[in-house]
């Protein structure tokens, strides 16, 4: 892969709640706008029930380049989408993986098996905390052994947490 990092991205409530029926399980303009914010202009992976659960008018995301990882290879997408039907010739393969530009980053951003099968490759992980839990049916994995909490910062109606992963001895 280039010179950028692959950074993890979630909401995830007490209990690890990502979702539900394939949608999120609340809705916080600050963590959308957070979102938006640190994803813009880089690469955003994402597997097809994560892509199928964006709005129309978001898909693809906007002044984003949008990769979908799907096992499903007559699975078509809009103009604009990259399809990927496996993941380590990407992240790890002989050729460094993902073309990225520079300053350019590719975010994870779900759901749970794309979470799951990345967690290897993570550079870094932005999570959002929501307070309490959430029916649910998709989870964040567990990463913390693996990261060290660089900031943690209050928000309105839920916290945001930035993690980096911790140097190997």
């Amino acid at each position: 892969m280039g010179s950028g990092k692959i950074i993890a991205i979630a909401a995830m409530d007490e209990s690890r709640v990502i979702g539900i029926d394939n949608r999120i399980p609340w809705h916080l303009p600050e963590d959308l706008k957070r979102f938006s914010a640190l994803t813009t202009g880089h690469v955003v992976l994402m597997g097809r029930k994560t892509f199928d659960s964006l709005p129309a008018k978001w898909k693809p995301l906007p002044n984003r380049r949008n990769v979908v990882l799907t096992r499903q290879s007559a699975a078509t997408f809009p103009a604009g989408v990259e399809v990927w039907h496996e993941l380590d010739s990407h992240l790890a393969g002989p050729a460094g993986g993902v073309p990225l530009k520079a300053g350019e980053n590719l975010w994870v951003i779900g759901g749970e098996e794309i979470y799951l099968m990345t967690l290897p490759y993570w550079d870094e992980v932005y999570l959002t905390l929501v307070p309490g839990t959430h029916q649910g049916d998709a989870f964040f994995p567990r990463f913390e052994d693996h990261f060290e909490l660089l900031t943690s910062e209050r928000g309105q109606d839920c916290s945001f947490l930035h993690y980096v992963r911790k140097e190997v001895n």
